[in-house]
């Protein structure tokens, strides 16, 4: 029975993102190539390696900036997709902006541009960053936060 359940059982995949924080309150976010939406930097975490070093990897990946994760702010299901991600308030420490295949533009936006250029699914994620007080568990459907 064993067997048979762990193959009836619907897997998860994990995703990490950086929050990255500059010292004057902006946020870097990255307007993706394939479907034009604003979010933060981001992807999936590969097997061999630890969630705050994936969502490193992801960030410098995708936009040339090298951060230094801090701590985790929240974890984010997208109940329709089965997608958890981690999210890591990072630093940048270095590197260069640069776009990539992924990345058709990079901006470190304020609070009320993130608000207004991105899904409040992704949107709530920066936001979560800037609190001391996570990490946040939220679930939501891709778009908007679901009431848990």
């Amino acid at each position: 029975m064993g067997a048979t359940a762990r193959e009836s059982t619907p897997l998860h995949s994990v995703s990490v993102a950086g929050a990255v924080v500059r010292e004057d309150g902006r946020m870097l976010a990255i307007r993706r190539a394939d479907n034009g939406r604003w979010e933060l930097p981001g992807g999936v975490l590969e097997l061999d390696e630890a969630p705050g070093e994936g969502a490193c990897r992801e960030v410098l990946e995708e936009t040339g900036v090298e951060v230094e994760a801090q701590r985790l702010t929240g974890v984010y299901k997208n109940m329709a997709r089965g997608i958890v991600a981690l999210v890591f308030r990072c630093r940048p420490v270095g590197g260069a902006e640069r776009l990539s295949d992924e990345t058709a533009e990079i901006a470190w936006l304020t609070p009320d541009e993130v608000l207004a250029s991105m899904t409040e699914a992704y949107a709530v994620r920066l936001l979560d960053a800037l609190g001391d007080d996570g990490p946040y568990v939220r679930i939501h459907d891709g778009r908007r936060l679901l009431p848990t």
